[in-house]
């Protein structure tokens, strides 16, 4: 939960495309595919009665009636699979998603995982073009557009020994250390793959998290799955910074694509002298948390109390030191008794970068709400998820200084976590995960 906002809010009338990834893609100038998008058949077909029959006898997705409503730009987003990096990274925040890690099955190697990861980049590449996922689509996002949807493809530490590629794991892969505010469910934590889903619409979001677990076939396991939200882009009057469960802007400080040193600390560079591992080039490192938030406790404060524990205005987060949300905090500024308006452990004080040694992460969070414990108390707070090209750069230097003294701490409980190498995007023609698996 560092000082970090997520990507950027759209408006409804937003690029197609990642920022700083795949530049947009013209609804009227598509590259040709098999199949045709349900964005098409539902927003731009003019004859009635029109079924699709993909490729392997695909289920037909049927296009609107020539009186229909035209789906919003909503629906219409789309994201492209291939390119330098993978999406789901710098592409805006969705409206939901799922977190899902899967176990190799015992007997499955380096050959199943090809063959999964094959299939799986096949299976998010129609999907994300608003095609249906092949001979077995369940037909579940028929009536929906792309929706932004994306899907990122990840391999924890114990995938490299499974698949008889020790040698090719990468030093930054090494586990997490203990940190002291961890509760951690080892359940629901690591796994061999990792694939996070995001979309701005639901049930679009389910299918591709439907269509990846039949994938899986006979080759992986689910070993947890994890479903998270945020809000809807265009439900604000203006786009503006997300907030989280505790009703706090969730920070304003995220890298972004357009800062000159971005790529350099969020994605994996090219070249042996800085990156011992060529298959990782255009990569990232997710490190993904669930962080517990206790609501009740936090609550029972007073607005004046939680603005001191994070450092920022509840109403609009400014810092309290002054100014607008975008301001920068006045670490140094004291009141008339000479105490810091900003308290020494205040988060955003502590979180901040010139704080870290420069440390940077990419924050891209999601929302979760899974009911209530036994005492009524809600099982509610943050899938944390951070992108970082190195993270003990990244991550591991800022919550190490978060463990010493962050007054947040009394609120939240770590329940689970992950690290996972999330390789480069793939180019036309490949698989994520295949320079690899194939290298």
């Amino acid at each position: 939960m560092a000082d970090q906002s997520i990507p950027e809010a759209r408006t409804p009338e937003a690029t197609r495309g990642a920022p700083g990834g795949p530049g947009p893609l013209d609804s009227e100038n598509t590259t040709a595919r098999q199949g045709v998008s349900r964005r098409r058949l539902l927003g731009t077909a003019g004859a009635t009665g029109l079924v699709l029959g993909a490729a392997g006898g695909a289920a037909g997705y049927a296009a609107a009636p020539s009186s229909a409503t035209p789906l919003t730009s909503l629906g219409d987003e789309e994201v492209m699979f291939h390119g330098k990096h993978q999406p789901g990274i710098t592409t805006p925040m969705q409206a939901c998603g799922h977190l899902v890690a899967f176990d190799l099955v015992a007997g499955a190697g380096r050959r199943e995982a090809a063959a999964l990861l094959r299939r799986w980049s096949e299976t998010a590449r129609r999907l994300m073009a608003g095609e249906p996922a092949g001979s077995r689509d369940t037909g579940v996002a028929r009536d929906a557009g792309p929706s932004s949807l994306t899907v990122t493809f990840g391999f924890g530490h114990s995938f490299f020994g499974r698949t008889g590629l020790a040698e090719r794991r990468p030093v930054a892969l090494d586990p997490l250390p203990d940190f002291s505010s961890d509760h951690l469910d080892k359940n629901r934590s690591n796994g061999d793959l990792w694939v996070q889903i995001g979309a701005d619409d639901a049930l679009v979001a389910f299918h591709a998290l439907r269509a990846i677990q039949q994938d899986a076939g006979s080759a992986a396991r689910v070993r947890w799955q994890m479903n998270g939200f945020n809000r809807s882009p265009g439900a604000t009057a203006q786009p503006m910074t997300a907030r989280n469960l505790m009703g706090q802007v969730d920070g304003t400080r995220n890298p972004k694509p357009a800062d000159v040193d971005f790529d350099q600390r969020i994605f994996v560079p090219e070249g042996p002298e800085k990156n011992e591992q060529a298959w990782m080039t255009n990569g990232s490192y997710a490190v993904v948390r669930r962080i517990r938030m206790l609501l009740d406790d936090w609550e029972k404060l007073p607005v004046k109390a939680q603005e001191h524990v994070i450092g920022r205005r509840k109403s609009d987060g400014a810092p309290l030191s002054g100014g607008g949300e975008t301001t920068e905090m006045d670490l140094e500024k004291t009141d008339q008794a000479g105490n810091l308006i900003v308290p020494i452990n205040a988060h955003a004080r502590i979180t901040r970068p010139d704080q870290n040694g420069g440390a940077a992460m990419v924050r891209r969070p999601f929302s979760y709400h899974d009911g209530f414990d036994a005492d009524g108390v809600p099982d509610a707070g943050l899938l944390f998820i951070c992108w970082q090209a190195d993270p003990l750069r990244g991550f591991v230097p800022v919550q190490r200084k978060l463990d010493r003294g962050d007054a947040l701490s009394r609120f939240i409980r770590h329940e689970a976590s992950g690290l996972f190498a999330v390789p480069g995007g793939a180019a036309e023609g490949e698989y994520v995960g295949q320079r690899l698996l194939e290298g």
